[in-house]
């Protein structure tokens, strides 16, 4: 998940995440150089936090986290 510190959105696909017990790494794209590019490249142009993987298969954001798993997914 590409994130930044005190983001709202962050912090709630953050919590969706913990709660599931779902383990996974959180690059936060002003501390870390190039990391903001990396996120904008792999998502297909989305500038926004969060950003959220699945190995390589893009979900997006907090949004769509959370209704990916009101789906069941």
């Amino acid at each position: 998940m590409y994130a930044v510190e005190g983001c709202s959105y962050c912090s709630r696909a953050r919590a969706l995440l913990v709660e599931k017990g779902v383990a996974f790494e959180e690059i936060d794209v002003e501390a870390v150089p190039g990391a903001r590019e990396e996120m904008i490249a792999r998502s297909g142009g989305c500038a926004s936090v969060p950003q959220i993987f699945i190995g390589d298969r893009h979900i997006g954001g907090s949004d769509d986290l959370c209704a990916l798993d009101a789906a069941g997914g």
